[in-house]
């Protein structure tokens, strides 16, 4: 099938064919239809399945058969992002698919100053990309009004309810009209995506592209057991390997994240971190410089690497198994995406043994297991209390919230108020 077979107008046909797509991916296939002819949609799909695109065409393509004149903060398409990146890639979307349209957009979102978006914004704009706390920051100044959105999307739904969204979100859609097409989009369909989504969805077509937690073929899997104390040598070790080019490693924690990267630039491994904690113009400078090939390792939390879509990432390395196995299936597939190979490498500790039982029972996949130097048959066979993470007991908490630091990824509180409120 060809993008030809799903009657997509010539000026996105010839953007596509600018950029290189000819062939629909499966999650295209099955959405574009049904968005073309108006339709409220659920659609399942992993990263890296080309699901971005399957909103913007058919949401671009519907816009072109009425034109209007925009009108200052009264958008007609409405993007939701759970993170400041996804949010900048939609928006890059918008702008590559509809190089040969006459569409303004832009996106919104917190940790930088809102000056500039309202500016643009006080000139009128076909389509806002936004994060949920700056919209309405922006709609309680008055500066953005959603009576005239006619398309609302809401993206990685699944993850936008983990950061605990769902209170700005419903505010959100309490100022949508009720006429509107509105296309959801979730990797996995929990019991809490499908009652919210049942909500704000009108007799919605439900796609998948693949079936849900199943990783992507073309991704090499392997798991290291590591005692904790032996992760920075392995890591350093597969580094210096040949074919890891393009690597994103993936910590539990910020402060990880930045322990790691700092090793890795005193090794002569260029790296650099991103998290909540980092600014706005820090993030971005560490993906252009990930993106141009100056850094080696881009080293992130699991919010903060939400919207990472870089061709090329040769490898994913789980540093930390993540304690919740959907965030594995999201990780690993920022590798292998659009058919390319792919490679996962996943350290596995003893305290981290049942997070891989989770892992492996979620996918329906035995992860291989690597040889390596610093194999640990300890980690390899931990079970009982020996396989979970060591939780502080209440007695050591300190009364000032040091308990609230270790539950938010050992921020202070102030931080994690500004990250919720991006």
């Amino acid at each position: 099938m060809s993008f030809g077979n799903l009657n997509i107008i010539d000026p996105l046909s010839r953007a596509l064919a600018k950029e290189g797509y000819t062939t629909p991916t499966p999650i295209q296939t099955l959405s574009i239809p049904h968005l073309l002819k108006g339709k409220d949609l659920m659609g399942i799909a992993q990263t890296g399945t080309g699901k971005t695109a399957a909103f913007v065409l058919p949401i671009l393509q519907r816009m072109s058969e009425q034109h209007k004149i925009p009108i200052p903060g009264v958008p007609r398409v409405l993007v939701l992002a759970p993170t400041r990146e996804l949010a900048a890639q939609i928006d890059q979307s918008f702008a590559t698919y509809g190089q040969f349209l006459r569409f303004r957009h832009t996106v919104i979102f917190g940790g930088v100053c809102q000056g500039q978006q309202v500016k643009i914004l006080s000139r009128g704009v076909d389509i806002l990309v936004a994060t949920p706390g700056r919209l309405l920051d922006l709609m309680n100044q008055g500066y953005v009004k959603l009576k005239g959105v006619e398309f609302f999307v809401l993206d990685e739904i699944d993850r936008m309810l983990d950061m605990g969204f769902i209170r700005d979100v419903r505010k959100i859609v309490s100022a949508l009209p009720l006429n509107r097409q509105s296309l959801f989009f979730s990797a996995t369909m929990s019991p809490q995506t499908s009652e919210f989504a049942g909500k704000l969805l009108t007799d919605p077509v439900l796609v998948e592209a693949a079936p849900q937690a199943s990783t992507l073929e073309c991704i090499e899997q392997r798991v290291f057991f590591v005692d904790q104390n032996n992760k920075h040598p392995l890591l350093l070790g597969l580094l210096r390997q040949k074919d890891l080019k393009r690597v994103l490693v993936f910590t539990r924690t910020k402060h990880r994240a930045d322990k790691v990267a700092l090793m890795l630039n005193k090794n002569r491994i260029n790296s650099d971190a991103i998290h909540g904690n980092k600014s706005q113009g820090q993030r971005t400078k560490a993906m252009n410089n990930f993106k141009s090939g100056r850094l080696q390792v881009l080293v992130a939390t699991d919010i903060a690497a939400r919207g990472i879509d870089i061709d090329n990432i040769t490898h994913v390395i789980n540093f930390d198994l993540p304690n919740e196995p959907e965030s594995y299936v999201h990780r690993i597939g920022r590798t292998g995406r659009m058919g390319a190979d792919g490679n996962a490498y996943s350290f596995c500790a003893a305290d981290e043994r049942n997070f891989l039982r989770s892992i492996e029972r979620l996918t329906r996949t035995k992860i291989k297991v690597a040889e390596h130097q610093y194999h640990s048959e300890q980690a390899k066979n931990a079970v009982g209390a020996a396989a979970e993470p060591i939780i502080p007991s209440r007695s050591k908490v300190s009364p000032r919230g040091s308990r609230q630091r270790s539950l938010y990824e050992s921020c202070p509180r102030k931080t994690y108020s500004a990250r919720i409120a991006c």
